[in-house]
């Protein structure tokens, strides 16, 4: 994630950059709508007739407290003489962003000290109608345009809002309340209406050598009443006492998870925890689970990776799973059923949080013909999650309707649709949304999806279960005959169709994607390139980690994606041209991503028979370690050479 901290509940989703701006804010959903679009609101400090707002220059120590998502940053500026401690966190329960500001006099001399809070939002993602005012009956600004309401207070000690206005923003060449701040004094406009911005300020006396506290917290919520509401609840219970709250909900959250290993290494442990944090600020009560969010992807593309993918998806609640943490997966699951057609039993690209369906880049014709673009990986996955889900919880903790109207469905359809000659699935995109041909990642996946379906059969539905291995089997000997290289004791990551367009075994319906007109035996070309979705292979269980090809497999992926330069890691495939930084591919075959040098340090725990077996997969993750941010976030990938 390129947000440098992120706070959230579920409902209500911050994100902060390095200089504490909120830059993206995301209600009622996870993902959905984002009422910053990543623009900044500011801080800013005025003192002995400087100002300055808190950018680069300013020396910063980023960080959460432990085992909670709860800031612990300290920022200075040592021309100032003034040092700031930030607390900010958002509670589990209530949609309130709450913030405790630290304020250090580095001086000897007492000083008034001033700080100022732009607020700039763009309500449900437009700029367009918002209204910003003042509510004297709370001492607040709130900024509203239909059910959306922001409400912004705080407190310097026993004191309120020292000073505040309103104003116009990105409008006529006014860029913002925000300017009105540098003299340290602010204009106390009441109200404003379009494209507008506010601004607060809050006054303390700050004795030399010592400190005093700011309180700053917002409410969001549907209606004014709501807001006012919150609001009273900080006024009552206090800034503390509320951030108190959220410390203690998640490291109970945590303490209920599966006990970790104590023989890790202390930052492993803290990595691990990080991770399980941070993952739950994506996922959203509703059930979707976020793939990322933030705005930067907007500089590049009017779009952005505010849905919910059901790969993605999988994978996260697995995870969460398997660290004893049951909730979201099932709130997930019910997402996706939800999406599933009777007519058409299989998922598309990706969903908005409010399960609608996402902006594609995936066309719905396919060599002329119509056809409903899907992943069949994606659906697979989904399968086999629930699946995992099972196995890790038993049937008394299991949601049965599942079986009947996910599992079912989908897993008759994934058989029905297999080449009648090849036992394969038809061609549908990669994992990685760029190539439509037959994959060794998404064949893999669709045999754990009739793995899953036939250990749930023998549960719900015995009769089925047979149905169900034998379509597993086919799939699995099918891999083992058509993915093997024929240059090599290895697998092959893709297979290309060269065949007339009957052959594909799709039907010119538009309600169904798939069907088993063609007979004759598909022209398939091997695709060379190593890729490391190869890995699927022993992910999925389609073959032991050890067999020969296996080995073969995982050891053409190390030694052609191993990123050669000081930085490593393991590329996707060769020459991967996103974000690509060089064309020196040779030794960069692209950027290094986590999760495939993860894939890697899976691997070699799988096949490890000794303590000191684990040493390679041990050295990955202490890779992973040093590539978090200084606050533990993981991004996507990480820049070659910088790191």
């Amino acid at each position: 994630m390129p947000r440098d901290l992120v706070l959230g509940n579920g409902t209500l989703l911050v994100n902060l950059d390095r200089n504490l701006n909120i830059r993206d804010l995301y209600f009622p959903y996870v993902g959905m709508y984002n009422h910053a679009l990543g623009y900044k609101s500011r801080i800013g400090v005025w003192v002995s007739g400087q100002f300055s707002w808190l950018d680069d220059t300013w020396s910063t120590r980023l960080g959460y407290k432990s085992g909670t998502l709860t800031t612990d940053v300290h920022v200075s500026n040592g021309r100032l003489g003034i040092g700031l401690r930030f607390n900010d966190t958002v509670h589990p329960q209530m949609n309130l962003f709450l913030r405790r500001v630290s304020v250090e006099n580095l001086r000897r001399d007492e000083r008034e000290i001033r700080l100022f809070f732009g607020q700039d939002f763009r309500l449900n993602e437009t700029d367009i109608g918002d209204t910003v005012f003042f509510h004297p009956f709370t001492q607040a600004i709130v900024h509203y345009k239909r059910d959306t309401y922001i409400l912004i207070s705080g407190r310097a000690g026993e004191s309120g809002l020292y000073e505040y206005t309103t104003g116009v923003k990105a409008f006529r060449g006014a860029e913002g309340t925000w300017r009105d701040a540098e003299d340290g004094v602010l204009s106390m406009n009441p109200i404003e209406q379009g494209s507008v911005d506010s601004t607060i300020s809050f006054r303390l006396t700050v004795p030399g050598d010592s400190s005093s506290e700011i309180s700053y917290w917002i409410a969001v919520g549907h209606t004014l009443d709501e807001v006012v509401s919150l609001n009273s609840v900080v006024a009552e219970r206090g800034v503390q006492t509320l951030s108190d709250e959220s410390e203690a909900h998640w490291k109970g959250w945590l303490e209920e998870g599966a006990t970790v290993n104590t023989d890790l290494p202390a930052q492993v442990r803290e990595l691990y925890e990080r991770s399980l944090l941070i993952l739950m600020t994506q996922v959203d009560k509703c059930g979707g689970v976020i793939a990322a969010n933030d705005s930067d992807i907007m500089e590049t593309a009017r779009a952005h990776y505010s849905y919910v993918w059901p790969r993605d998806g999988s994978f996260a609640v697995y995870a969460l799973d398997m660290a004893g943490h049951r909730e979201p997966a099932v709130r997930f699951f019910n997402f996706m059923a939800h999406q599933l057609r009777h007519d058409r039993p299989f998922f598309l690209q990706k969903y908005s949080p409010d399960g609608t369906l996402g902006a594609t880049w995936h066309p719905w014709v396919a060599d002329g013909e119509p056809e409903i673009p899907h992943q069949q990986d994606s659906t697979a996955l989904v399968l086999w999650a629930i699946g995992k889900h099972h196995q890790r919880w038993g049937s008394s903790n299991f949601p049965s309707y599942l079986y009947e109207d996910v599992v079912m469905p989908a897993a008759d359809h994934m058989i029905e649709t297999l080449h009648p000659v090849t036992n394969l699935p038809l061609p549908s995109y990669d994992l990685w949304e760029q190539r439509r041909a037959i994959h060794l990642w998404t064949c893999c996946a669709v045999c754990a999806a009739l793995s899953a379906a036939t250990r749930l059969a023998r549960v719900f539905d015995k009769d089925r279960a047979d149905y169900y291995r034998r379509g597993r089997d086919s799939v699995r000997k099918a891999i083992i005959e058509h993915f093997a290289d024929p240059n090599g004791d290895r697998f092959v990551r893709s297979l290309m169709e060269h065949k007339p367009r009957e052959h594909l075994g799709h039907s010119s319906s538009a309600q169904t994607t798939q069907s088993k007109k063609g007979s004759k035996i598909p022209a398939l070309a091997p695709d060379p390139v190593i890729d490391a979705s190869m890995a699927g292979v022993f992910l999925f269980e389609v073959l032991p980690p050890d067999a020969p090809r296996v080995v073969g497999t995982m050891q053409a992926i190390y030694d052609r994606l191993w990123v050669r330069t000081p930085i490593g890691g393991l590329a996707r495939y060769e020459d991967d041209y996103y974000f690509q930084v060089t064309a020196d591919v040779r030794n960069v075959p692209g950027n290094p991503w986590f999760v495939t040098t993860m894939w890697m340090a899976e691997w070699y725990v799988a096949v490890a028979r000794s303590i000191r077996d684990l040493e390679p997969a041990s050295d990955l993750i202490q890779w992973a370690v040093r590539r978090a941010s200084e606050a533990g976030l993981l991004a996507e990938q990480v820049h070659p050479f910088t790191g």
